[in-house]
């Protein structure tokens, strides 16, 4: 019996899964690295503590599903999206800290991009918004800030990836250099119309093509391990972007599904068939997958800060021990009793685009306790999804029949009870939340055969429990007001 290794590379750790032909978990393992913050807004990871830790877990999980690398049919990658990392191709070390996507460092880039005129190019060609979130800015400022690095960019000394082109590159050995159109459609510098890199997006931000990835589709054989690192040469066969993965992984395969993960940040995502929605509302548009050379795409509404936001309560003001404790603490109070949290500490997503934003706690009284602005933090991330999704429908004109749900914060029952009252829709958490690292699985498994096809793949999706709107339409309207008052006095903090 063979199994399907899942690389799940996230924002705050690195995660490794072991998947039977089920898509039950035999094994896994997890391991945080370092957060750098060089200045307020500024974020930034060491691609070396990334690489070292991803390897380190996809032995141990290995090992933990009681295995050996033999039995491994095929590698799967799924990672944060818009992290930038450059290398010198010669050595393969970073010639920088890779810039995370929530870094806020290049907003002025972005201004400077719309005062003349291009933000319109940018939006018709790559279905993005010009924020700084996306990787084509973060690379440009690396090839201007870092010493020598435009001059041996140009001469083809330097490769630039996220963090899936990365993992591969090491993985192999230096033998491939590449990323997934799911990946490619997230760095301002992919056409996805026509599924190329874009001359005229390239010359805007002065990026030479020669150290761009080649783009491969999301579920092929791209190369092998090096087998000094998992003693065997397995095939890498899936690659997607940590929220393309997870619509995979929950089965939202046809126009009009809906998934919401609920990580680090919070993103929704609509399946949009084989063609591009031009949004109206803020949101984006973004290549879903891409498969046997066909493209299919997806609506998206990204929250820069949801899990992030309890990780502060734990680790910035210390009132829980865990995350895991939130629930119990927001539960201690049986109301938010007036206290909202703006959570905007890297600035806001869509549907606000507000790079100068920053976190705002407002309604605080004598009477407010530590239960307060736990139960604050937990519906912030609500009320984000609840504007993401009023958007979305906004765009497409259909009414949400069911929100489904993966990501660690799920496992919170109040909070999902409460996302259930703001929607005024089921909302249903699947049997395996580990979505993001089946879909990377389902992805790679396909390409070796592991499963036949994806009608049997949407055989195993399975719901663990459904919640259903319990509060009073006008109860969920008067929060949301109040939440839309607390959102507004947090926009434009920061001077430009």
């Amino acid at each position: 019996m063979s199994f399907i290794l899942a690389l799940d590379q996230g924002t705050t750790s690195s995660r490794a899964l072991v998947f039977d032909h089920d898509g039950t978990v035999r094994g896994l393992a997890q391991k945080e690295f370092r957060q750098f913050f060089p200045a307020p807004g500024l974020v930034e990871h060491d691609a070396d503590e990334i690489w070292a830790s991803q390897l380190g877990v996809a032995v141990e999980a290995i090992a933990r599903a009681g295995l050996t690398a033999a039995d491994i049919a095929a590698i799967g990658i799924t990672n944060q999206r818009e992290t930038t990392v450059v290398w010198d191709r010669a050595t393969g070390r970073p010639i920088h800290h890779a810039i995370v996507w929530q870094d806020r460092r290049t907003a002025g880039e972005c201004d400077l991009l719309r005062a003349r005129g291009h933000e319109a190019t940018f939006r018709e060609k790559t279905g993005l918004v010009l924020d700084p979130y996306f990787s084509g800015t973060k690379l440009a400022w690396l090839l201007d800030h870092v010493p020598g690095a435009r001059a041996r960019a140009e001469a083809g000394e330097l490769a630039f990836g996220t963090i899936d082109s990365w993992l591969v590159w090491n993985l192999t050995g230096g033998e491939r250099h590449l990323t997934d159109a799911s990946n490619a459609s997230r760095t301002l510098l992919f056409n996805i119309h026509d599924n190329t890199w874009d001359p005229q997006l390239l010359e805007l931000l002065r990026i030479p093509p020669s150290v761009l990835p080649e783009v491969v589709d999301s579920s092929q054989v791209y190369g092998h391990t090096a087998a000094r690192f998992l003693a065997e040469r397995i095939p890498i066969a899936g690659i997607a972007g940590d929220q393309q993965a997870a619509l995979f992984g929950q089965l939202c395969d046809r126009p009009g599904m809906v998934k919401n993960t609920y990580g680090t940040g919070c993103f929704m995502l609509m399946h949009t068939g084989d063609r591009p929605v031009c949004s109206g509302q803020n949101l984006i548009s973004t290549v879903a997958c891409r498969i046997e050379g066909r493209t299919e795409y997806a609506l998206e509404g990204s929250v820069f800060v949801a899990g992030a936001a309890v990780q502060w309560l734990r680790d910035g003001l210390g009132i829980i021990r865990s995350s895991a404790g939130v629930e119990a603490l927001a539960a201690s109070v049986p109301d938010n009793g007036g206290v909202y949290l703006v959570p905007a500490f890297t600035g806001l997503g869509a549907p606000h685009w507000d790079p100068y934003a920053r976190g705002a706690l407002l309604g605080i009284t004598r009477g407010t306790t530590a239960g307060h602005i736990a139960r604050a933090t937990l519906e912030s991330i609500a009320f984000q999804t609840a504007d993401l999704l009023q958007a979305m429908e906004a765009d497409t004109g259909t009414p949400l029949s069911e929100l489904r749900v993966d990501g660690g914060a799920t496992a919170n029952d109040l909070l999902m009870q409460f996302q259930a009252d703001l929607l005024g829709c089921p909302v249903v958490r699947p049997k395996v939340t580990e979505t993001t690292a089946l879909g990377a699985a389902y992805l790679a498994g396909l390409a070796v055969g592991y499963w036949q096809d994806r009608a049997e793949i949407a055989r195993l999706w399975q719901a663990e429990r459904t919640f259903t709107p319990a509060m009073e339409p006008g109860q969920s309207d008067e929060m949301r007001r109040n939440w839309s008052r607390a959102l507004e006095r947090s926009k434009g903090w920061v001077q430009p």
